[in-house]
């Protein structure tokens, strides 16, 4: 289906008349726009547009779909694009301790807190987070379209002053000017240092461990494991975007950090390019590793990380989503000792398709190329 969320795209539609095809319109407004009474809109969607009430009730009855949205939510129920850190961070002030408090991002994780959390009580509010995270999705898909991406997992305890956050975001900078999309569960830990990798890519090297020096002190007392938790945890990541800034127009490399309301209490990646946030935790999990069709980096994590390995596991094994693809598990102790996976593993994929792309390694620059060989096997398959 047509899909068409551009007001020159919509009105040159619009002026086919009865021989256009049906169409996917989204989040526009076509208040002033001509034509929406008459016939030939069968089988179209409008999907969070504003319509008078006589555009509304004649597109209805003749057969279209109208999802009016005019909810008090902070959400909209069918985003027509992925967010941005400006979005969703919108409001922030960095002179305020509290200041992500105040964001559009905080509105919604208190939106969704106060409606019931994983079981909200109205069907109207269960409603409305499938529409929104259905959005993202068709929003995710377009933004993914003729690019190679790879995923980056690994835990949220991750601090910055680490020198596993430094290598995971070395790794990131190198596969971004190498051409692939990074990916991340958006949050903070391992997966913000994929996003402050593929930013600061458009940097010379030397930037990247300058950066890091300002993101990583933290106040004293602060609880290991849980810098996310800092009050200054977000004021720091903006401090870098401040003094490493990048316009529209410099924007060389993209990533897209998705995260979910679901740990809504720790705010999102702030160096994503883009945001693909969900309400639902399972869409959005199966969806990041499915989507991941040039591989998936899994860096020291505990439960969570540990699940995604055997989800995306799972996907190799049955080939759910086409062909299978790279898995590099980076950290020989962490997954042979302290949490032995590499032996089901490997034990899993024996005589699978799957079984040359896994990887165990402690070397950064085989995790990259490992990336790339494989990608250089699917290219010649």
């Amino acid at each position: 289906m047509l899909v068409i969320d551009r007001m020159d795209a919509c009105v040159a539609w619009i002026g086919e008349g009865t021989a256009r095809k049906p169409a996917a319109v989204q989040e526009l407004d076509l208040r002033a726009v001509d034509g929406l009474t008459e016939p030939g809109f069968g089988g179209s969607l409008f999907l969070g547009c504003t319509l008078t009430g006589d555009q509304a009730g004649a597109l209805v009855t003749g057969g279209a779909v109208v999802i009016h949205d005019a909810s008090p939510r902070p959400f909209r129920l069918h985003p027509a694009q992925l967010y941005t850190p400006d979005v969703l961070f919108a409001g922030f002030d960095r002179d305020d301790p509290d200041g992500w408090h105040a964001t559009l991002d905080a509105r919604i994780y208190r939106h969704w807190v106060a409606a019931g959390r994983h079981a909200p009580a109205s069907i109207a509010e269960t409603l409305a987070q499938r529409l929104h995270d259905h959005a993202i999705t068709d929003a995710l898909e377009e933004a993914l379209a003729g690019r190679r991406p790879v995923a980056i997992m690994g835990g949220h305890a991750l601090e910055r002053g680490r020198p596993q956050y430094a290598t995971v975001a070395r790794i990131a900078r190198t596969l971004t000017r190498a051409g692939y999309l990074m990916l991340s569960g958006g949050g903070p830990g391992a997966m913000e240092a994929t996003h402050l990798g593929t930013w600061m890519a458009h940097f010379d090297d030397a930037e990247l461990e300058a950066a890091i020096a300002v993101l990583s002190p933290r106040p004293a007392g602060a609880p290991a494991g849980r810098e996310y938790a800092d009050a200054d945890w977000l004021h720091r990541a903006f401090a870098v975007r401040e003094r490493w800034p990048i316009t529209d127009d410099e924007l060389r490399y993209e990533s897209i950090g998705i995260p979910t309301w679901a740990y809504g209490h720790e705010p999102p990646a702030a160096f994503a390019s883009r945001i693909a946030k969900y309400f639902a935790n399972s869409v959005r999990e199966d969806g990041l590793l499915a989507i991941a069709t040039s591989g998936v980096i899994f860096t020291p994590g505990s439960a969570g990380t540990i699940q995604e390995i055997f989800q995306d596991a799972t996907q190799n094994h049955y080939e759910v989503f086409g062909p299978p693809a790279p898995m590099v598990l980076f950290g020989i102790e962490h997954w042979t000792e302290r949490y032995p996976v590499w032996p089901v593993l490997t034990a899993l994929s024996t005589d699978r398709s799957y079984a040359p792309l896994i990887a165990l390694t402690d070397d950064e620059d085989e995790v990259v190329a490992r990336i790339i060989a494989a990608d250089g096997r699917a290219a010649t398959a």
